[in-house]
């Protein structure tokens, strides 16, 4: 069963007095809220800023001065004009040619000498024996195969003519003792000659005798480089031992 509500109880009927009763307090509110004022006070607005104007220093007193115009350029002075006579006489110089001819005297030709051309002679390069692309060619060496065998061959044999033709006892004579060392640098020129002996030992006799046995390397074939015949210096140290007592 359905129970129904106790019409007594129903708060429907009242609606519309709560809503117009919201509406008067809410108004109301309203109204005093926008009446109300609120009054505000400060002291410190009531002070008003009070500022002392009185300047005690004077102005400072600035002094004209005359300002000087400089004085005007003076005026440019006139160009003056010559007027030349057109009728003058013109004294004119007479040139002599100097240009000679065959059929003129023998005496009045100038006679020009033979031109002389001067060579210049060709620097010829020099390059170590290290380095040289084509060695110079000993004689006995020319069957070696390649350029490093040349080299060898050339070394082995200026060492045996060394060995055969220097005085070694000569170290002995000059009352030298040790090891003693001769160093030589000569150069084979591009004809394939010994020449330009340097020598450097412990004794001038060495020396000579280092220069004497040098001298004796027969004429070689000249060394190359880039096809052209070069001269190559070649260094030869010729180390001896004199023993005490022999």
């Amino acid at each position: 069963m359905r129970a129904k509500k106790n019409p007594n109880a129903d708060l429907n009927k009242f609606r519309l007095i709560f809503l117009q009763l919201g509406l008067i307090i809410s108004l109301g509110i309203t109204y005093f809220g926008i009446e109300w004022s609120f009054q505000e006070g400060s002291d410190q607005l009531n002070e008003k800023l009070k500022l002392n104007m009185i300047v005690d220093e004077p102005p400072p007193v600035t002094e004209m001065k005359p300002q000087t115009v400089p004085p005007p350029p003076p005026p440019p002075i006139p160009e003056v004009i010559e007027v030349i006579d057109d009728q003058l006489d013109v004294e004119e110089t007479h040139i002599e040619s100097t240009e000679t001819s065959l059929d003129d005297p023998m005496e009045k030709v100038i006679k020009v000498e033979a031109i002389v051309e001067e060579k210049m002679e060709e620097k010829i390069e020099e390059v170590p024996f290290i380095l040289i692309a084509d060695v110079p060619v000993y004689p006995g060496c020319e069957n070696e195969a390649d350029n490093a065998s040349k080299k060898k061959c050339m070394s082995a044999m200026i060492e045996k003519l060394v060995k055969e033709e220097f005085n070694s006892n000569l170290g002995a004579e000059l009352g030298l003792e040790g090891i003693n060392r001769v160093i030589v640098v000569f150069t084979i020129d591009h004809k394939g000659y010994v020449t330009n002996i340097k020598v450097r030992g412990p004794h001038k006799a060495l020396e000579e005798e280092a220069i004497r046995v040098v001298s004796l390397i027969p004429h070689m074939t000249p060394g190359h480089q880039r096809n052209r015949p070069v001269n190559v210096t070649y260094t030869l140290p010729i180390v001896f031992e004199v023993r005490p007592g022999i």
